[in-house]
């Protein structure tokens, strides 16, 4: 330590090695000068032997028949009790194979047992700044197959000490001190992620500084108990597993009820829809799988209705309830999708309800923020892109075919008649040319008249009503369209293929030039029974198959409050005993099928019918 007095002078406080004894000297500022040079050409000189002496090891390992004289000085230093200082710090946690104290291997990464330590004798620097990043982050990438350290146990006494109630998986496995998302573990004691299980990792310090003891990987979902390092295996950790990842295996997929798991086929996930039992939470409160409610992490109630919507079709949930079926695809919304598809249908979740975040996560990156955490958007453009990008993940090489297309294509043929100015190579009709097309399509949209412009007698708005076959004329082949973008046209739309669910989305929003309005219009619509043959023409099938053209209200989204301030909930059905259920985020409460004809209908998804 150098310090500046008001003399004008140096004092250095040197540390003579015989007998570890402090003395001090005052060295003028030519001394000092002379003092650095002589240091630093005694730095460089060290550096030199030191690199000469590497250059001996190496060919000394080689003449000796492997045996290294750095090898001898190190057994020399540990028999006389020194520990060795080219012993790297041992903080190894690989999941797939935890490597053995002691094991004994030839060649230049031979390991020894001295003194309890184990002792590696490197070929180089760069093992060894290999084996400090390994130790870093607790993993370990060598092709090298490793034992564990540690036997499983299966009586570790810190068991009773994991608190299930803190537990919530539903957030990105990230650590909470390092951000990372590589090896992660959650403490079982309080709920915390934290990574690695090395010495010098954060999951190893928390267990010292807080004496939490037992963790989990969040990956392989092996538990394990800390600062001990030995596995736990025990039966009673296996709801928690379940938790983390609800699995399905090859053939069954886990219902789990409160008598224990029973096994249900592939065949038997379509049976879903006629369970009736409810679930338990941890808190007591009851739950029934799939009418759980969603946490809004912030103005995110566009997805939760979006949602909660789409489990209600039976053959895309079912779809999703098996991971074997979109394994191949590698794409995080599908993943995270799918995930949150099988949270919500779990029957022995420890809350009664999921938070969607990784899922936002995944639609946020995959939608480049367009939708996001924080800003309310449209649940009908929501749903268009939600579709449209699973579909496109998931559909194979070959064919232009998913479970998006199955469940919700139909087609349309569309009639442009447009003016002269505008083609002149197409059938003529004396001004007017017409172009004949066939358009896919995945929703309807209908359009609403406009509302009055005058208050009534009382000093009142006017609300109109509109039976929900008027607006459906739109696809009869026969009623025109005026549109002006891209050009100007009348359209004629007409519905030649009918999907199996029909999604509608009455277009209540628009755009002018200050502000958007909203068209309080309500639509009269049947719960059950929508005929569309009585109201649209629809081409006669095949001698085969037969016209399926009746359908059954299954979700019905509602827009309640001002264009900019409102906010969005969901009319869903529970198939099992045909009830109807309110939801809004968190909030799930029964109610009348009556109110659900009440509403202001934004989106809705018809079913049809067998």
């Amino acid at each position: 330590m150098i310090i500046f007095n008001p003399v004008h002078q140096f004092v250095g406080t040197l540390q003579a090695t015989e007998g570890c004894k402090k003395r001090r000297v005052v060295l003028s500022r030519p001394c000092i000068t002379l003092f650095k040079q002589q240091h630093a050409v005694a730095g460089r000189e060290e550096k030199i032997m030191k690199n000469r002496r590497v250059e001996e090891d190496n060919m000394g390992s080689e003449e000796s028949g492997g045996v290294s004289k750095r090898q001898r000085l190190d057994e020399q230093f540990s028999a006389s009790g020194i520990e060795n200082p080219l012993v790297p710090y041992n903080d190894v946690d690989d999941e797939e194979e935890d490597f053995e104290r002691g094991k004994t291997a030839n060649g230049g990464g031979k390991v020894e047992e001295n003194s309890g330590q184990v002792v590696a004798a490197e070929n180089g620097q760069d093992e060894e700044e290999e084996e400090e990043e390994e130790d870093l982050y607790g993993e370990d990438n060598s092709l090298e197959k490793r034992k564990s350290q540690f036997e499983p146990r299966e009586d570790c006494p810190y068991l009773d000490t994991v608190n299930r109630q803190v537990l919530d998986f539903d957030f990105e496995k990230f650590c909470s001190v390092s951000l990372s998302n590589l090896n992660v573990y959650a403490c079982l004691v309080c709920g915390k992620y934290y990574q690695g299980r090395g010495k010098k990792s954060h999951a190893y310090t928390h267990s010292l500084e807080a004496g939490h003891h037992v963790y989990v990987n969040l990956r392989t979902e092996k538990v394990y108990c800390l600062p001990d390092g030995y596995e736990i295996i025990d039966p009673s950790l296996d709801d928690i597993r379940h938790v983390l990842n609800p699995r399905v295996s090859d053939l069954f997929v886990d219902i789990v009820t409160g008598d224990g798991y029973l096994r249900f086929t592939r065949d038997q996930v379509k049976q879903l829809d006629k369970n009736r039992q409810w679930s338990r939470a941890l808190d007591g409160s009851d739950y029934l799988p799939g009418m759980v409610g969603l946490n809004n992490i912030k103005e995110t109630d566009f997805v939760n209705v979006t949602i909660q919507s789409l489990m209600r079709v039976t053959p895309l949930r079912n779809f999703f309830l098996i991971p074997e079926n979109y394994q191949h695809c590698k794409s995080p919304l599908v993943q995270r999708y799918g995930e949150l598809t099988r949270k919500i249908w779990h029957a022995r979740n420890f809350k009664g309800q999921v938070s969607p975040h990784e899922f936002l996560q995944a639609v946020m990156k995959a939608s480049k923020k367009r939708f996001r955490i924080g800003q309310q958007s449209d649940p009908v453009e929501f749903m268009a892109w939600l579709l449209n990008t699973l579909h496109a993940n998931l559909r194979t090489s070959k064919k232009n075919n998913s479970i998006i297309y199955e469940c919700f294509q139909g087609e349309l043929e569309v009639v442009k008649e447009i003016p002269n100015k505008a083609i002149t190579e197409k059938k003529e009709n004396g001004d007017i040319f017409t172009e004949t097309s066939r358009m896919p399509f995945l929703m309807l949209g209908l359009d609403l008249p406009p509302p009055p412009l005058f208050k009534d007698v009382m000093e009142k708005n006017i609300i109109p009503q509109v039976p929900l076959f008027n607006i459906l004329k739109k696809f009869d082949g026969e009623t025109v369209t005026e549109v002006v973008r891209p050009r100007v046209a009348r359209m004629k739309y007409r519905v030649i293929r009918l999907p199996q669910y029909l999604i509608l989305h009455m277009q209540r929003f628009k755009k002018n030039n200050f502000f958007i309005e909203k068209n309080p219009t309500l639509v009269n619509f049947p719960v059950k029974n929508l005929e569309l043959k009585d109201f649209i023409p629809l081409p006669m099938p095949k001698e085969i198959e037969r016209l399926r053209s009746k359908y059954d209200l299954i979700a019905n989204i509602v827009h309640d409050g001002k264009p900019n301030e409102g906010f969005y909930r969901v009319f869903v059905q529970r198939k099992s005993e045909e009830l109807w259920y309110e939801m809004q985020d968190l909030h799930v409460s029964e109610t009348l099928p009556q109110m659900v004809a009440l509403s202001e209908a934004y989106l809705q998804i018809y079913e049809q019918q067998q």
